[in-house]
């Protein structure tokens, strides 16, 4: 009898506990505001170099891009040659950011250009609008906002 009210217990703190993180989780997902961006004409962009960066060559590539207008902040990934920036697209496109970064040195890149099935995309590229947790955060996205 004992072992019966044991496994009860326990069964019932396991359930209450699932209960409780349930609950938080939906009410983060329901608090959570959007992320509101005040300049609406920031874009990212990406440049892949072909070449190995170490950091002297990964300075000058910075101080080169921070010359550019626009250019707003980056990050060289040095181990695999990715760079990506943050600038405004009333000032330069990336196309313009790449060409004149390519003119500053003799650098072995390629502008990274976004395949034509992720353009339109409203949801992160990486989350698949399929999935169970991209319904269930829409779901109670739409219920309390």
């Amino acid at each position: 009898m004992k072992i019966n009210r044991k496994i009860k217990i326990a069964l019932g703190s396991i359930f209450g506990i699932f209960l409780i993180f349930f609950v938080v989780l939906v009410v983060h997902i329901a608090t959570a505001k959007p992320l509101v961006v005040d300049n609406a004409t920031l874009q990212i962009s990406r440049i892949d170099f072909k070449e190995p960066i170490d950091s002297l060559k990964a300075k000058e590539i910075h101080r080169n891009l921070k010359s550019i207008p626009g250019v707003k902040t980056d990050r060289l990934n040095e181990e695999t040659g990715v760079l990506v920036f943050f600038h405004d697209i009333k000032v330069a496109d990336s196309k313009t950011i790449y060409n004149k970064l390519m003119a500053m040195g003799n650098y072995k890149a390629e502008r990274f250009v976004l395949p034509k099935e992720f353009e339109n995309k409203t949801a992160c590229p990486v989350m698949s609008e399929d999935s169970f947790s991209y319904k269930f955060s829409r779901g109670i996205q739409r219920i309390f906002n």
